[in-house]
């Protein structure tokens, strides 16, 4: 199947209000000129507005860093999808490495912002890893297939038309350490494996699935040659317009 691919870039926190519009504008400008794929980037939440003011009309996709399951209510510090579509923002990710592991997401509370989502009209990116300790155990599978199995509970063969994945090996994230483009298909290949047998192949077949842990404008290429990676997730490369260009036009 002809999986359209997607290029993500999470902005993480970083970049002023200004640095941010700034290069949300140059990004658009990149994927302007490439219409056989798509381009996301995940500013700050502060910046989330101006960032869609600024690229409004453009095919520039603009996404959420995370997304509470609520529609209102008594929950600092949360922001809601009706306040994402509100100022046109139309997904999200969620379930990142960095939201598990340093601030304590749950797979429960991460399956609760997934599917808070879907019901908000936000589109998904569920994002599923194992860290060091559990590849070098050789628990890799078993670690997402149990995070993929708690993090999709509840969501329709249907709903999965509107979620993406991504695989981002916890070991690799701001480490400059990359996996393979052998293990990270291999990665890929399981996660695909594990769609078919809980939906059906023709979903498993066009779920899109990212890579993300240090990618960069010199092996971007190699990763996307692999037949089961259908984009990236990217981090500090996509804090420069230059380097987040380069990626974009993989080749």
């Amino acid at each position: 199947m002809n999986r359209r691919p997607l290029i993500a870039g999470n902005w993480k926190m970083h970049l002023t209000l200004a640095e941010a519009v700034r290069l949300a504008r140059a990004v658009a400008e990149t994927c302007g000129a490439c219409p056989d794929r798509d381009v996301m980037v995940a500013p700050a939440f502060t910046a989330l507005a101006p960032v869609c003011e600024a690229v409004r009309g453009t095919p520039l996709l603009v996404a959420a860093q995370n997304v509470a399951w609520e529609k209102e209510g008594a929950f600092t510090g949360e922001i809601s999808p009706a306040m994402l579509t509100d100022i046109g923002v139309g997904l999200t990710i969620v379930g990142h490495s960095e939201r598990r592991q340093i601030f304590g997401e749950s797979d429960a509370m991460i399956n609760r912002r997934l599917l808070g989502a879907l019901a908000g009209d936000i589109d998904p990116v569920l994002c599923v890893g194992e860290t060091l300790e559990e590849r070098e155990a050789g628990r890799t599978f078993a670690v997402l297939e149990e995070q993929l199995r708690q993090g999709l509970h509840g969501v329709s063969s249907e709903q999965m038309q509107r979620v993406v994945l991504a695989y981002e090996p916890v070991w690799a994230i701001g480490t400059g350490k990359t996996a393979t483009k052998e293990q990270a298909q291999e990665v890929h290949g399981v996660v695909r494996r594990f769609l078919a047998g809980k939906y059906e192949k023709n979903v498993a077949e066009a779920t899109r699935i990212l890579y993300g842990g240090s990618v960069k404008p010199e092996n971007i290429d190699s990763l996307m040659a692999q037949p089961d990676i259908d984009g990236a997730l990217v981090g500090g490369a996509a804090l420069q317009a230059e380097s987040f260009d380069r990626i974009v036009r993989f080749r």
